[in-house]
């Protein structure tokens, strides 16, 4: 068999993080190395050639045996480096081809594959990795060496990484000799419209004798899979879109026809975790649209969160326009509810007509006096879904929604739309301009609460073959859209975060961080965030109450103070003191807003988890340090190191936010940390590090 053993030009020390793609040495033993093939597809009705994996893990398939190194060609374009190799079977009927992907300046390396069949008959893909990477942990001690990171995102707790040594998620060393392959994989899935409802499409491998991090992300908005293996005494990565083992997934090929994997994309570094997100947060700068939101910054009010939740009327929106000005808001979004005339706003969805009974005066009235107002208006739109007592429901064809055994599927009184038919596409368009055009809306919150893990298989296409078509549908309709109305602002909400993948975020300018009511408990999600999302598509809430003490309500700030506001609460409540202190945090937002677009994170205590007494995350800007700083329990004291400042010398740290609320912090050079002290036992704070 012929070895395709790559090293990609653009990735060996391009950066300050000394990153490299693969072991050198791995490189240089030829065929000892312990490096997998790049194409590990398989075809209905093959399983595993080598009897120690089973064929439900991603590699050792028959045609990983068949394939020969057929060319390859490299060139560069737009500030990136490419670099395709395409393969053929003996028999040639089938042509695969990688092209992989480095930005100048980026140690990150991106992979895509397609297939082609050459052949005279239809074929049926069973699996297709979008990218494998053997020989990665250098060490014949690997089981001992590194451990493994997955992030789990459910509802309310989004971006919690978990940490597990490699015995314990299940791969361990079992055999002697470099040709020893055991069963064992751990692998981490999602099936279903829910792309990230149980976990990130991320995992991590760190090295804990020495500085050596592996990092990876799927970009994709459905069904996705990854594992990490043994093979030939070392481990393995491999990163894919939906199976058929996992998801029903089996793409039929006719004569001619291509299929094309979701990307993937994967970073390593000769140094820790916060180099790795760091690289990861410069990547996905590279590969999202371009749109001016993230440019610009602006600080967007939304009635829903602690404040209407769904219950909005003309009174209580004219209530809060002035207050949300007087913050500095300037966008104003009318989240769920405003088209429903009663309180049964969940199941009718779907026509998307205003409601004559909340805004009687007309909701074109209202957002008119938004715009007067200096506000530029949004509203919430669930355009995939419609409820099951919408007329909508029985106007489009049956074959627009999905369908199980010719039914359609239902999910909490909601039907899913199919983004392939047309009709869908044509009464969203419609719904969208009128509002655009019509109304003058210039920002939407496109949200989605149902999951649907069966798929789709109308047409007599498999559920997952459905899914991925729609998943890709649903995506272009959203280009289509920020192509007609470039100033458009569209912020990607799932349930909160039940969708934050760079599939969404390579098009929306916006992420919903999570739909959790309580600050406290939100703050451990705002400190970790970054490592699924960059600081400025975050959109973390802040909803002061009048209820709350100072400290609690300069604490829902913190959390969003250095990704993006997204302003709640019933602010028209508030005492002036109260307000002050919010307006305050928007004043401290805008100021620091520029930095934040190009700041890259930083953890001081690690990546948080979910009951820590501290949390703390930074930004590394130009030319300063940003840091956020929570006590939730515990002693009032915390040393935070922070490496890229031990070397400065003189160093200062001032409090940003609250200013007048007490705070003790100083940099202690001998440990290259911040000393902070906090008063209260559940508080925040922000501050600014200089070196002078």
């Amino acid at each position: 068999m012929t070895r395709l053993l790559v090293k990609i030009p653009g990735l060996v020390n391009v950066s300050s993080c000394k990153c490299i793609p693969f072991p050198r040495a791995n490189l240089e033993n030829g065929e000892n190395t312990p490096l997998l093939p790049i194409h590990q597809l398989r075809l209905q009705g093959e399983g595993n050639y080598n009897w120690a994996k089973s064929s439900k893990a991603l590699v050792s398939t028959y045609l990983s045996t068949r394939l020969r190194y057929s060319s390859h060609r490299e060139w560069n374009e737009a500030e990136a480096n490419y670099y395709e190799i395409t393969t053929q079977d003996e028999e040639e009927t089938l042509k695969v081809v990688s092209t992989f992907t480095v930005f100048d300046n980026v140690p990150v390396l991106r992979s895509q594959t397609s297939v082609q069949n050459t052949s005279q008959s239809k074929i049926d893909l069973t699996s297709i990795p979008s990218l494998v990477i053997g020989g990665l942990t250098r060490t014949n001690v690997w089981y001992h060496d590194f451990k493994l990171s997955i992030p789990h995102n459910s509802w309310f707790r989004e971006a919690q990484w978990k940490h597990l040594s490699l015995p314990d998620a299940g791969v361990d060393k079992c055999f002697t000799g470099p040709e020893a392959t055991s069963f064992m994989t751990c692998s981490c899935s999602n099936r279903g419209t829910f792309s990230t409802g149980s976990y990130l499409p991320m995992g991590m491998l760190q090295n804990e004798t020495k500085p050596d991090t592996w990092l990876w992300q799927l970009e994709h908005n459905g069904s996705w899979k990854w594992e990490v293996g043994d093979w030939k005494s070392d481990l393995y990565v491999a990163l894919s879109g939906p199976t058929s083992n996992d998801h029903q997934w089996e793409q039929g090929l006719e004569p001619g026809e291509t299929f094309n994997t979701v990307p993937a994309a994967i970073c390593h570094v000769l140094d820790g975790p916060d180099a790795a997100f760091q690289a990861l947060t410069a990547y996905r700068r590279r590969i999202r649209r371009f749109h001016q939101d993230n440019v610009d910054l602006p600080l967007i009010f939304n009635d829903y969160m602690n404040c209407l939740m769904g219950d909005p009327t003309e009174d209580k929106i004219r209530q809060l326009i002035k207050p949300a000005t007087r913050a500095g808001a300037e966008y104003f979004v009318i989240d769920a509810g405003w088209y429903s005339n009663d309180n049964s706003w969940w199941d009718d969805i779907g026509l998307w007509e205003p409601s004559t009974t909340r805004f009687p005066s007309g909701l074109d009235t209202l957002i008119k006096e938004l715009r007067d107002a200096g506000l530029i208006p949004g509203l919430w739109l669930e355009p995939e879904s419609i409820g099951v007592k919408s007329e909508v429901a029985n106007q489009l064809p049956p074959d627009a929604f999905f369908q199980q055994g010719g039914k359609k599927i239902v999910e909490r009184n909601r039907y899913q739309l199919d983004f392939r038919h047309e009709a869908v596409r044509k009464h969203l368009d419609q719904v969208v301009d009128r509002l655009v055009t019509k109304m003058g809306v210039g920002y939407f919150k496109f949200d989605y609460n149902i999951e649907i893990s069966q798929g789709t298989d109308v047409h007599g296409c498999s559920p997952g073959v459905g899914q991925l078509e729609h998943n890709r549908a649903y995506l272009a309709w959203v280009t289509s859209l920020l192509d007609k109305y470039p100033g458009l602002v569209i912020e990607n909400c799932s349930s909160g975060a039940q969708r934050m993948d760079y599939a969404m975020l390579a098009v929306h300018p916006l992420q919903s961080t999570s739909d959790q009511e309580d600050p406290v408990m939100y703050a451990s999600i705002a400190a970790a965030v970054f490592t699924a999302v960059t600081p400025e598509q975050s959109a973390t809430w802040a909803y002061p109450q009048k209820e709350w003490s100072d400290e609690i309500n300069a604490l829902t700030v913190v959390n969003s103070l250095l990704g993006r506001i997204h302003l709640s609460g019933r602010l028209d409540l508030l005492s002036d003191h109260q307000f002050n202190l919010i307006a305050e945090g928007m004043n401290i937002y805008k100021s620091i807003r520029q930095d934040i677009k190009n700041g890259v994170p930083f953890w001081p205590l690690g990546l948080p988890t979910w009951r820590e007494d501290w949390l703390a995350v930074g930004l590394i800007c130009t030319d300063r340090t940003l840091l956020a700083v929570w006590r939730t329990n515990g002693k009032n004291t915390c040393e935070l190191p922070i490496s890229h400042l031990s070397k400065q010398g003189e160093v200062e740290v001032t409090l940003l936010y609250p200013k007048s609320f007490a705070a003790e912090a100083r940099w202690d050079a001998t440990v290259g940390a911040v000393q902070v002290q906090l008063p209260e036992t559940v508080c925040a704070r922000v501050f600014e590090i200089k070196a002078r």
